[in-house]
């Protein structure tokens, strides 16, 4: 599993040309079932995403795609969790 951190970088001010395109790469992740959770960081600083069944070259090659990444709207950091405990609800993380 994977936390993704998208924080705003000095173009930032290009976002909202991009944001089409963006929203439809996460529409993508989310039809694909790799991404379980998108969000926005506040207060207005980038944004987050959780990852799932994906290799973590996978996911560096899918988050090269998004157009904010790709433009330097947003600069990436990615997080690997090896799960060990869950809440019930959440078992299927630990597969």
């Amino acid at each position: 599993m994977f936390v993704v951190l998208f924080e705003f970088s000095n173009n930032k001010d290009k976002a909202s040309e991009l944001m089409a395109a963006h929203s439809a790469w996460i529409a993508r992740g989310i039809a694909d079932g790799v991404f379980l959770l998108v969000g926005s960081l506040a207060p207005r600083a980038g944004g987050a995403l959780l990852a799932h069944n994906t290799a973590r070259s996978d996911l560096e090659a899918r988050v090269g795609e998004d157009p904010f990444v790709a433009s330097d709207v947003v600069s990436v950091k990615i997080l690997e969790i090896s799960a060990s405990k869950t809440d019930p609800r959440l078992a299927f993380l630990l597969s």
